[in-house]
């Protein structure tokens, strides 16, 4: 199911810190693509606040965070925290990449919306993206 223009979910998906591998990212970006959702790929080597700058100026729906590098309880609460004091709650977090199940819960309880571990299969990424803009609602 496509989105209409109008409706079209966007998404920008970060590398943030010195977490230098984005193969796996890069094939996010270009499935959310080709389920018809509007794709910004930040880069490598991002900090939080570039990356919650650009999910603002571009008018995102989700920031989609690949991290491999263990530091995910910086980084996340690092980002919802930037997004709350610039107002900008309605965007919403999810996370993916190698993340220890016991920090699962920790960072739903904290806010990320969603997080999708090394082995989550495309189309399940796509399915996933699609239902926490729908349970946000409208903006």
């Amino acid at each position: 199911m496509e989105s209409s223009p109008q409706q079209r979910i966007r998404v920008i998906v970060a590398k943030v810190g010195l977490d230098g591998h984005d193969r796996g990212v890069k094939i996010v970006a270009r499935t959310l693509r080709d389920a018809g959702m509007d794709v910004i790929y930040t880069g490598l080597h991002r900090t939080p606040e570039d990356v919650v700058e650009a999910a603002i100026q571009e008018d995102v729906d989700v920031i989609g965070v690949s991290i491999l590098s263990g530091a995910h309880m910086t980084v996340f609460p690092r980002l919802l925290k930037l997004l709350e004091e610039r107002g900008a709650n309605d965007i919403m977090v999810v996370g993916g990449g190698v993340i220890p199940d016991d920090d699962v819960e920790k960072l739903k309880g904290l806010g990320v919306k969603e997080l999708l571990l090394q082995d989550t299969p495309p189309e399940a990424i796509v399915t996933t993206i699609r239902r926490v803009v729908a349970e946000r609602g409208a903006r």
